[in-house]
């Protein structure tokens, strides 16, 4: 087996039953969508499909380069980094970054996706400790072009749009824009 140790393949094993369970589970509801190409379960597959490549990807890399971390990738080590709160201030930004996610997938109802996520993309690299104010615009820009294109090109997947006035017309500029596109091509 090369350089893989069982650990490798009950984790890789694992990861392919997980994806089999949930695709066996697409089946349930395979309905046809008139606004979506694909169907209900077009993206779903996709993620699925992406989870296999990559479980399939790490064994394929562990065998030839066995499990242990690059001396040449930054911030690779054996040994487990030592994490110390010196005071209050490290435990709010701890607790801050575990609640950014709940926070924002609680807004996506009334703000929507195409409103909030590029705040949250912002908010969540200033909660990393990044300060430098062009590079958080730029990589919002660049990460919330590259979901945009997945959602709406690729997979073509409804997302969330919100109901509060000034998200909601957001939102409605996108579709509006998107179908517009559509029609075009």
């Amino acid at each position: 087996m090369g350089n893989l140790k069982k650990s490798d393949l009950i984790e890789a094993v694992f990861w392919l039953a997980l994806a089999g369970i949930f695709f066996a589970v697409t089946y349930d509801f395979n309905q046809p969508i008139e606004i979506y190409k694909f169907g209900a379960t077009g993206w779903p597959r996709t993620i699925l499909l992406l989870m296999v490549l990559v479980a399939l990807g790490n064994v394929f890399y562990t065998l030839r380069h066995g499990g242990k971390a690059l001396k040449s990738r930054v911030g690779a080590s054996e040994e487990p980094d030592q994490i110390e709160y010196r005071g209050l201030r490290d435990y709010l930004k701890t607790g801050f970054i575990l609640l950014l996610p709940f926070a924002y997938a609680i807004s996506l109802k009334p703000v929507g996706f195409y409103a909030g996520t590029p705040v949250f993309i912002a908010l969540i690299m200033l909660a990393w400790g990044e300060r430098r104010l062009g590079f958080i615009l730029g990589s919002t820009v660049v990460i919330y072009t590259l979901l945009i294109l997945l959602f709406m090109v690729v997979l073509n997947a409804p997302l969330p749009q919100g109901n509060v006035s000034p998200f909601y017309d957001i939102s409605a500029f996108m579709l509006k824009t998107k179908t517009q596109l559509d029609q075009l091509f």
